[in-house]
């Protein structure tokens, strides 16, 4: 036998030999892994393949990008430059920022690239969503889901949201405690969006079981391609299951009446805008296209109506500003009867029964509201980005963009990047994009602010979505004040969606008349 000392050192040998096998072994897999995508250029084109790194064997630099979030692309844009490679949820993909190269992508659709969302959004939305439709499907079903969001329609959803937005201000103030904004925001977009735009008949109990459904889905969207038990894709499956289950009954239900008035939400307006182009949707579209319209009015809508209220807090005089131009519009008084009074929408809660004073038109005329409302979605889009293919091998700022790779556009750091804010593209404001500023950014080119990105597949909702953030601004200036009720204020996760990671914690309190005031506010 050897001796006891002896022993332990053929022990440490041995597991420093493995050590060392499986430290090399590593090393040869990632060098393999860099050649192979190194190798995969076209060597047709004499651009070399942007710099960057394609991080480890199959996984890449998904979980880099999972943990670190927005600081991920920071941290490599400021090492690479605005055109990077990366791999990222299975495939290869180039990152793209600055004005002039998102141009290039926005508009170079169906020529240079196509939609192309990583697989796992793929799955959970489905093919026939404007998302993920690419030629002329996507054509197709952008026709028909345009009437749902025309100056016409928007007419009619404007009161109903003023309703709601009403109702949910004052419900906060009403809190004994904080309220957490975020997750506020969520279930009165959700429920908002179920009603308003599809029309679900839904009370809270259901609305709510169906809002954690879908968080679920929303949450899992950009998963690793794995279906096996406990992966992220599996949990959004089975949401996005359930989801299909309880609309297709809706839907159903919907169909069997024959509604010969005018169509009243977006779900009547996309059946019949389906109809009259002789395309009528099939249940499984119109299943998709509901969660779509979801997606598009619930967790985007939710992260921006928080940023509104946490970026309004942060800047006073921005309030102070909107309350002068409510005054010098004469809409400075909020309802003051007590909420609750009197009925209201079904699924939307009580309201006190006053004619809404807010009209699309009128919203026009408030003009720095809007500045405000642009300003927030410059600072803090909801959506970071978007994705397309590499149709064939392209140049972008001396750089080839290889066939078949995806293409990544970044919303946030070309807003963060673009010379023609004059004033600190970090800071908040509004002013900028007045109508009189010289340095204006659309002065310079409009493709220096995407928040809604651009070209044949800007968001079709974009004049509602800005609608209902002008709506709330409103009500929130001439109803309450609010203030923090943490130490600090919370820092801000960016992945899936722009949101607080404390759910932004405040209180709200409900301001006097301004009869009783003097006229005073937050």
């Amino acid at each position: 036998m050897l001796p006891w000392g002896m022993s332990c050192l053929s022990v440490l040998g041995a597991v420093g030999t493995a050590l060392l096998c499986a430290g090399l072994l590593l090393g040869l897999a990632q060098h393999l892994w860099t050649l192979r995508w190194t190798l995969s250029r076209d060597r047709a084109c004499a651009l070399p393949l942007p710099k960057g790194s394609m991080g480890w064997p199959f996984f890449g630099e998904s979980l880099h990008w999972l943990v670190q979030g927005s600081r991920f692309h920071s941290s490599r844009r400021a090492r690479y430059g605005t055109v990077f490679k990366t791999h990222l949820l299975g495939r290869p993909v180039i990152r793209v920022s600055g004005a002039e190269n998102v141009r290039t992508i926005l508009l170079g659709e169906h020529r240079l690239v196509r939609s192309q969302w990583p697989q796992s959004a793929h799955i959970l939305l489905g093919e026939h969503t404007l998302l993920c439709a690419v030629g002329e499907s996507h054509r197709r079903l952008r026709k028909v889901l345009a009437r749902a969001f025309s100056r016409a329609a928007l007419e009619r959803y404007v009161p109903r949201l003023q309703r709601a937005l009403r109702r949910e201000v004052r419900s906060w103030c009403a809190e004994p405690g904080p309220v957490a904004v975020y997750q506020a925001a969520k279930a009165l977009t959700f429920r908002a969006a179920a009603r308003i735009l599809l029309g679900l008949r839904l009370d809270e109990a259901q609305c709510a079981e169906l809002a954690r459904t879908f968080e679920q889905l929303v949450e899992n969207l950009f998963s690793l391609p794995l279906d096996m038990p406990f992966s992220g894709l599996r949990k959004g499956i089975r949401a996005r299951d359930q989801l299909h289950r309880h609309l297709e009954e809706a839907i159903a239900e919907r169909l069997r009446e024959d509604r010969a008035e005018e169509p009243g939400d977006a779900f009547d307006l996309i059946v019949h805008s389906a109809r009259e182009l002789g395309c009528e949707l099939s249940v499984q579209e119109l299943k998709e296209s509901a969660v779509e319209l979801l997606f598009a009015a619930f967790f985007t809508t939710a992260s921006a109506s928080t940023s509104l209220v946490l970026l309004l807090l942060q800047h006073p005089a921005a309030i102070a500003n909107i309350q002068q131009e409510l005054e010098a519009q004469g809409l400075e008084r909020p309802c003051s009867c007590a909420p609750g009074a009197v009925g209201g929408d079904p699924g939307l809660g009580p309201d006190c029964g006053c004619e809404p004073d807010l009209s699309l038109a009128t919203l026009g005329r408030l003009r720095y509201v809007d500045c405000v409302v642009k300003e927030v979605l410059r600072l803090l889009p909801p959506v970071s980005g978007g994705y397309r293919i590499a149709l064939r091998t392209f140049e972008l700022d001396g750089y080839q963009i290889p066939k078949g790779w995806s293409v990544m556009y970044s919303i946030r750091d070309t807003h963060e990047t673009a010379a023609v804010y004059h004033s600190p593209p970090e800071g908040f404001d509004p002013e900028r994009f007045g109508a009189t500023r010289e340095d204006a950014p659309g002065a310079a080119g409009r493709f220096h602010y995407i928040p809604f990105g651009g070209g044949a597949r800007s968001c079709l909702g974009q004049e509602l979505a800005q609608a209902m953030l002008q709506l709330l601004a409103v009500e929130l200036v001439r109803t309450a004040r609010w203030e923090l009720a943490t130490p600090a204020f919370p820092a801000m996760q960016t992945v899936p969606i722009v949101h607080p990671v404390d759910g932004l914690q405040l209180f709200f309190h409900r301001l006097a008349p301004p009869a009783a005031a003097g006229g005073s506010g937050p």
